[in-house]
C-alpha cells in the first residue's frame, strides 16, 4: 500500500444545470490541481445538486456525465468519483460512479435514502456496499445519509482502509456531520473523508461544506468551511497499520450480518 494523493472539490453546484456544473467543475479542477493526484472526489449529485427532479435530469449509464468523468480522469491521469442521477431499467438511482482513466468503473447505489427530503419517493435504494482498490488501498465509498448508519459502514470482514462519503449535507445539521465523520474514523480505525458542497441549493437550503479528512486515530488532516476549495493532500499508508497494531480494537468487534 502506497501513500495516496487525494484532491477534493468542495464546490458550489448550479441547480439542475448539468452542462454548467460540468463546465465549472472542469475549470476549477484545471486551475486548482497543481500536482499529480491519484483521486479526485466530487460531491453527491455533483452535476445537478440534490434534486428530486429525476425524470428530467437522469442520465443512462455511459451518458454525458460519465463520459465527462472519463475524459477528466484521462486529463488528470487519475481516478475520479462522485454521485449523479442514473436511470436504469425504469428506476432512478442516486449512484456513485468510480471512474478510471482506462474507462473501467465501479458503482454504488445509495443505500439509505433521505426520507425527510422525500428521496425514497423518487429513488431506489442500493442493496450492497462495494470495495474499490487504489494503489493497495481498500476504499469503501458511501453517500451522505449513509453516514448516520454505523452498522452499514462498520469495518468487518474485508477491512477497508479509507471510508469515503460524498454529500449534500445542510449547514443546519453540520455539527452532526462533523461528529459522525470523527466517530466513523475512530470506531473503524480507518481514514475517513467527507466531501460536501457549499452554497444554497434550489430549495434555499444552505450548505457550509465542512469537508473533512480524519486519520485512523481521529486527527484532522484537512478541513474547509463556507467556500469553494480544490485541495490536494496526502493520506499515509503506515498510519492505518500503526493505529490497528497499537490499539487492536477491531479484533474485539461484534459479529453480525446485514439482511438485504
Amino acid at each position: 500500500m502506497e501513500n495516496l494523493k487525494i484532491t477534493t472539490f468542495q464546490g458550489y453546484l448550479f441547480w439542475e444545470n448539468i452542462d454548467k456544473n460540468l463546465q465549472n467543475i472542469g475549470l476549477r479542477l484545471s486551475g486548482g490541481i497543481r500536482e499529480k493526484t491519484d483521486l479526485i472526489i466530487l460531491p453527491e449529485m455533483f452535476n445537478t445538486g440534490f434534486s428530486m427532479n429525476a425524470a428530467q435530469l437522469a442520465e443512462p449509464m455511459g451518458g454525458k456525465t460519465m463520459d465527462w468523468m472519463h475524459q477528466t480522469a484521462i486529463k488528470h491521469n487519475c481516478e475520479i468519483t462522485g454521485s449523479l442521477i442514473i436511470k436504469e431499467s425504469g428506476k432512478y438511482y442516486n449512484r456513485l460512479i468510480w471512474m478510471r482513466p482506462d474507462g473501467t468503473y465501479q458503482h454504488y447505489d445509495k443505500k439509505h435514502l433521505f426520507a425527510m427530503g422525500k428521496e425514497h419517493e423518487t429513488y431506489t435504494p442500493g442493496k450492497k456496499r462495494i470495495m474499490v482498490e487504489l494503489k493497495g488501498w481498500k476504499i469503501c465509498p458511501a453517500i451522505c445519509y449513509d453516514l448516520r448508519f454505523p452498522v452499514w459502514l462498520r469495518n468487518t470482514g474485508e477491512l477497508y482502509d479509507l471510508l469515503l462519503i460524498v454529500a449534500n449535507w445542510p449547514e443546519k445539521r453540520a455539527a452532526h456531520w462533523r461528529a459522525l465523520l470523527l466517530a466513523r474514523a475512530i470506531e473503524n480505525q480507518a481514514y475517513v473523508i467527507g466531501l460536501n458542497r457549499v452554497g444554497h441549493d434550489g430549495n434555499e437550503v444552505y450548505h457550509s461544506g465542512d469537508s473533512t479528512c480524519h486519520d485512523p486515530y481521529g486527527n484532522v488532516v484537512y478541513y474547509k468551511r463556507d467556500e469553494e476549495d480544490v485541495y490536494t493532500f496526502s493520506i499515509i499508508a503506515d498510519e492505518v497499520a500503526k493505529t490497528r497494531s497499537a490499539m487492536p480494537f477491531l479484533n474485539d468487534a461484534d459479529d453480525f450480518a446485514i439482511k438485504s
